[in-house]
């Protein structure tokens, strides 16, 4: 395995940098967070252009079927300069679509996403914020030739501006030969949806969306009746993974803003970078950060080689949780006083990563599923507490 980039990849990596620097400033970013939609339409469209929106979607429907790594790397510049875009919901709901949807749901929906005309977002997460079956309370009854579903999801990115939503259901009770688990799409601007707008630490558009004997037909249905659950799986896994690079680039640049005032900032005469205090914790910081990266890319790595990849998943997410917070911490101790300054910029970076450790497991629930898988537990390994076979 060699976690690297490739010269394809770095030139992605490159030019993404570029273009992004150019056309994402901190004030977007502040100005985003006040918005109604959450982010540039201009900008959206612009990254669709770039082809970035259909990296590793399948050629056959207006994708360039790339690896996922190159999506990491996207990911990575995004995180670094904080670019209001809905692409990491986009991303993970599409393709689940392409991995596990009918031959229709990936025709009506793939291209239009690879286009940038459509922004897609997924719902788990609930009342219980667990990422586990039993959590899992929304229901979808079985009515004539489709479902009517009631309950609430709960932190669903950018549903505000989303056109499609996967939405993780109870069909049934959970049994020894499934999780009772179905996956179904919606049209978040359908009868009886609603949507509450939370206010984040991020400052970014998440909701609480209840449904309300919300009507779905068979066509909505992803995968198999009862079987979702391992769908949702992969689906968590992905998302966790792209968090991770989003984690990495913004706490990367967190980093370097950092050093750099450490070698200008003068304290007794002499700059503040010359103190060996000061000194350890950069060389910490950026420790921490190629330990992440590292752990992700490994991640990644696994999943574009089709092999088990959950255990390196909650290795990198258990990581950059602690050591992503740690480093914009130092960076705020390191700035001063300034640091937590609104006016100052550095808050946006120290905001973003701490709300995305909360987010996809915390550093309990990975190390939870590590440690099951090194101990060799029976039954499933799942986020949050893994569960033996018969609790």
């Amino acid at each position: 395995m060699d976690i690297l980039p490739s010269e394809e990849e770095q030139m992605l990596k490159n030019v993404a940098r570029e273009f992004l620097e150019a056309e994402v400033s901190t004030a977007m970013v502040r100005e985003m967070e006040i918005d109604g939609l959450g982010y540039p339409p201009a900008l959206w469209k612009q990254m669709a252009d770039l082809g970035w929106l259909g990296l590793a979607l399948p050629e056959e429907y207006g994708g360039q079927g790339l690896p996922l790594t190159y999506l990491g790397l996207v990911h990575e510049e995004i995180g670094r300069v904080m670019a209001p875009v809905p692409l990491h919901s986009t991303m993970v709901a599409a393709l689940t679509i392409a991995n596990e949807g009918t031959s229709q749901q990936k025709q009506d929906i793939l291209p239009a996403v690879a286009d940038g005309n459509m922004i897609l977002t997924w719902a788990v997460y609930e009342r219980d914020p667990r990422l586990i079956p039993s959590a899992m309370q929304l229901q979808a009854v079985a009515d004539g030739d489709g479902w009517v579903l009631n309950g609430t999801k709960m932190f669903v990115d950018n549903f505000v501006v989303a056109q499609r939503c996967l939405v993780a259901c109870r069909t049934s009770p959970a049994s020894e030969a499934n999780e009772g688990i179905s996956l179904f799409i919606i049209d978040p601007n359908g009868t009886g949806v609603n949507q509450t707008s939370l206010v984040t630490l991020a400052k970014d558009k998440q909701s609480r969306v209840d449904l309300n004997n919300v009507r779905v037909d068979r066509a909505a249905l992803v995968g198999e009746v009862d079987e979702g659950w391992p769908i949702i799986q992969s689906m968590l896994d992905r998302a966790t993974a792209l968090l991770c690079c989003q984690m990495v680039g913004a706490t990367r640049k967190d980093a370097e803003m950092a050093i750099e005032y450490a070698k200008n900032r003068v304290a007794f005469g002499r700059p503040i970078g010359s103190f060996q205090s000061v000194q350890h914790l950069l060389a910490d910081m950026i420790l921490h950060v190629d330990g992440g990266q590292m752990l992700t890319y490994e991640a990644l790595w696994k999943m574009d080689e089709g092999m088990p990849a959950s255990v390196e998943v909650s290795q990198a997410k258990a990581f950059c949780n602690e050591k992503c917070e740690s480093v914009v911490r130092h960076s705020q101790v390191v700035h001063g006083g300034i640091g937590f300054m609104m006016e100052f910029d550095l808050h946006l970076w120290f905001r973003r990563v701490t709300a995305w450790t909360m987010r996809l497991g915390t550093t309990y629930d990975h190390r939870a599923r590590i440690a099951a898988a090194l101990l060799d537990v029976p039954g499933e390994v799942r986020l949050g507490m893994p569960l033996p076979t018969g609790a």
